[in-house]
């Protein structure tokens, strides 16, 4: 059976094949960070045309745990109600719909990463607010000095990744991811780079996962049992000193234990500057290890453009789900151009036509 079209079942979920989109801001909410019906829906019904899963973009728990002020939400009822309306509509073309949660932790409070002032620290005098973070240490130069975060603050932001995640339930996604990457607040507890405590979530191993892996059992014990649940980690820092693989592959198996379902591979991102590789396909080989040292489902990212790459990495066991970001982005139809029958009945006939005059990057029998 050809790999991409083989389902994947995490837990009692179905994906019908193995192309997903992972979650990708678009930085549009409207005040009161709810979607944007002109927007969101709309973006989310074309992109869930012939896929096998749509993650919703990261999704705010709390308001101090917004990246900037134009991401989503999900702390009260309008957002979980107006949340509930995409993942019907991703669900009704036959796609599994997933949500992302995050807490930016001290990359918090910044403008949107486009324009002459995309993605720099937002001044209190702009609408900013002071980040929260595992040690005072600011993500790179100029950016605000996060808040230490104290004990009772550690407890919210769990009991906020819990409440969110209990919305998410009401809403009717299907499978839940945790933000523990990029440098947000999950990640910056697991990175020495930026936890510097001295107490019960810092110093060793041990310290810095706690969080995360309190986190994952505490929201596993609130998400439905049926439903799986992901972690989107960066395996590794790209600075000495940092977050590495071998520290992935020791925790992985914990967090597994903990109840997480799928390891969502990618990396980097704890602070700045960073010199990351790059290439098609960089990041599948982090997916690979993972998978291989660990025994637990991997989903690869990473420059991943064509399907014959992404079956070329299923073949290889190299994961066991590709998602692709930036090429599904603009390219939506990418797999039922492949596969018309993944397609609305009206989309049928043309996209028949059209995967006949592809380029070659189409696997046919997809």
């Amino acid at each position: 059976m050809d790999p991409l079209s083989t389902p994947l079942r995490l837990r009692e979920v179905e994906l019908r094949h193995r192309i997903g989109l992972p979650a990708m801001s678009t930085y549009r909410a409207e005040p009161g960070n709810l979607p944007a019906p002109h927007w969101h829906l709309p973006h989310y019904l074309t992109r869930s045309i012939g896929m096998g899963m749509v993650v919703v973009e990261a999704t705010a728990v709390a308001p101090e745990g917004l990246a900037t002020p134009h991401d989503l939400g999900l702390w009260d009822d309008d957002q979980t109600k107006a949340l509930a309306a995409i993942a019907e509509v991703i669900a009704e073309q036959g796609a599994v719909p997933g949500i992302q949660l995050s807490h930016a932790g001290r990359k918090a409070s910044r403008s949107r990463p486009w324009g002459d002032d995309g993605d720099l620290p937002l001044a209190e005098t702009d609408g900013g607010w002071i980040p929260l973070g595992p040690s005072p240490v600011a993500f790179a130069d100029g950016y605000r000095t996060p808040q230490e975060m104290t004990h009772q603050q550690i407890e919210e932001a769990i009991a906020q990744f819990v409440a969110a995640a209990e919305r998410a339930a009401t809403a009717g996604f299907r499978l839940l991811e945790l933000h523990a990457g990029h440098g947000r607040l999950l990640h910056s507890f697991l990175s020495p780079i930026a936890n510097r405590r001295t107490d019960d979530y810092g110093g060793d191993f041990d310290a810095r996962t706690l969080l995360l892996r309190r986190t994952v059992r505490a929201v596993r014990a609130a998400w439905p049992n049926e439903l799986p649940l992901a972690v989107r980690m960066s395996v590794r820092d790209f600075l000495d000193g940092g977050w590495t693989l071998d520290d992935t592959t020791r925790l992985v198996p914990l967090l597994a234990a903990d109840g997480a379902d799928l390891i969502d591979c990618t990396s980097g991102g704890i602070a700045r500057p960073e010199t990351r590789p790059t290439g098609p396909c960089w990041q599948a080989p982090y997916a690979a290890a993972v998978r291989h040292k660990t025994g637990v489902p991997t989903a690869a990212v990473g420059k991943i453009t064509t399907l014959v790459q992404a079956a070329e990495l299923l073949t290889a066991q190299q994961c066991d789900l590709v998602l692709m970001g930036r090429q599904l982005l603009v390219d939506p139809m990418l797999p039922a151009r492949s596969a018309p029958e993944l397609a609305p009945p009206s989309y049928q006939r043309a996209l028949a036509t059209t995967a006949a005059a592809t380029d070659g990057h189409l696997p046919p029998e997809l």
